[in-house]
């Protein structure tokens, strides 16, 4: 197993860092396996694959590229600079666009664990990495990146109240398969047998995606990050999630309304239930009101951010409901 050793002040200056990049390399990854996990990455897929294997075939050497830069166990790092705070997607494209050639061929060798091929024995390799990554941002990512970007938000606030109400532990070991924490210092990130990195005093940052997808990176021993799935509620499409809404109370609370108490199974917020139910956020103030006065729901606080959850009332009444 991979793991780093990270002491109590790395740990307490840690955070949570949204990244149009790395959302868009997510992508990237789910376009080159063409295979979604849940019906909204199918059918996102059904719609952007045709294109992309199009534009591959017509660039060998990009084509190439990519499947020599996803390697088996071990991504290029050029690909993946660590993601920064506040970082626009055109500011982080520009750094692949900027890492050194010789450096891009010599991740690619890791990555493939063994000898380059001759077709990518060449210097414009992280031009095309960052025209292939504009390309996913600008085709399937930008036009639904406001939505995703509100999914992404919803995931940190939700691990933030995680972090204060079990603390750093509870929240790494729930963070994506392969990662827990070890104990004396120790976070495992991962389940490859790679050497521990000491990365005290480092900056470290987790970075929410919404494909289902993962990797780690760094930057020398200044800067790393480790890049996560939202959890399974926020990373789904929420029409599926009304669908499994019990039709004894979607006829007693309204499909909308019911949909918003199904998913307070675990607290969100006001935010949150936006991104995930598709509603405006007039609706969902006012659906949450009424399922406040009604006590099935019940209103709480987590740092600057009110979270919302079922009462044991709203509990009894959708477990009757599913019964």
């Amino acid at each position: 197993m991979g793991w780093w050793q990270v002491n109590a002040d790395t740990l307490a200056r840690s955070r949570f860092v949204i990244s149009p990049l790395a959302e868009t390399f997510a992508s990237l990854k789910l376009l080159h396996a063409g295979v979604g996990a849940h019906p909204g990455e199918h059918d996102w897929l059904r719609e952007r694959l045709p294109g992309y294997r199009a534009l591959l075939a017509a660039e060998p050497v990009t084509a190439l590229l990519v499947r020599a830069g996803l390697g088996q166990s071990w991504i290029a790092d050029f690909l993946t600079p660590t993601p920064r705070d506040a970082e626009s997607f055109e500011e982080g494209v520009e750094r692949v666009r900027a890492a050194c050639p010789a450096q891009a061929r010599a991740h690619l060798r890791l990555s493939l664990a063994g000898p380059l091929p001759a077709a990518l024995d060449r210097d414009d390799l992280p031009e095309r990495a960052a025209g292939l990554l504009e390309y996913v941002w600008e085709t399937g990512v930008r036009p639904h990146w406001e939505r995703r970007r509100r999914v992404l938000e919803a995931d940190v606030v939700a691990r933030t109240a995680q972090v204060s109400r079990g603390g750093w532990a509870a929240a790494l070991d729930s963070l994506r398969p392969g990662t827990r924490w070890l104990g004396e210092s120790r976070f495992q990130v991962n389940l490859h047998e790679y050497p521990p990195r000491e990365i005290s005093g480092a900056e470290l940052v987790f970075v929410p995606v919404t494909p289902k997808s993962g990797w780690v990176s760094w930057e020398g021993r200044e800067r790393y990050a480790v890049v996560y799935s939202c959890s399974g509620v926020l990373a789904g499409d929420h029409r599926d999630r009304a669908r499994d809404v019990p039709a004894a109370l979607g006829a007693l609370l309204g499909p909308a309304r019911a949909t918003v108490l199904i998913l307070l199974s675990s607290p969100l917020s006001t935010t949150q239930l936006v991104a995930l139910t598709g509603q405006g956020l007039g609706s969902v103030g006012r659906h949450l009101r009424v399922l406040l006065d009604a006590g099935l729901v019940e209103r709480g606080r987590s740092g600057r951010s009110v979270l919302y959850s079922r009462s044991a009332v709203g509990e009894v009444l959708t477990r009757a409901a599913d019964g």
